[in-house]
């Protein structure tokens, strides 16, 4: 066997890492205008589609901001929480794997 051919069915086993899904979650008193700058903010969203987010999460009680590897998901969620904090609202941002 090729040395070369042996370095190759070591890689494929390699499981690429696990990705985050970042949800937003509604709440009764942050404001719908706050939600669209957060998601254009923070997930580079046109204004036209964080709107469509922000009313999912408003009907629906969450919506998907993005997807991401582990590190990247764990900071946008602590900026979003941060930033909402700081404007004082209680704006949720989780993370769960895909």
């Amino acid at each position: 066997m090729r040395e070369g051919a042996l370095l190759e069915a070591k890689k494929a086993k390699l499981k690429p890492p696990p990705l985050f899904k970042v949800i937003l979650l509604n709440d009764d008193y942050t404001p719908m205008e706050f939600v669209v700058i957060v998601l254009q903010r923070f997930f580079s969203m046109t204004r036209e589609k964080a709107t469509q987010v922000m009313l999912k999460v408003h009907r629906e009680g969450m919506g998907i901001c993005g997807i991401y590897p582990k590190d990247v998901a764990t900071t946008k969620v602590e900026q979003v929480v941060g930033y909402a904090r700081k404007h004082q609202h209680p704006l949720q941002c989780v993370m769960e794997e895909t």
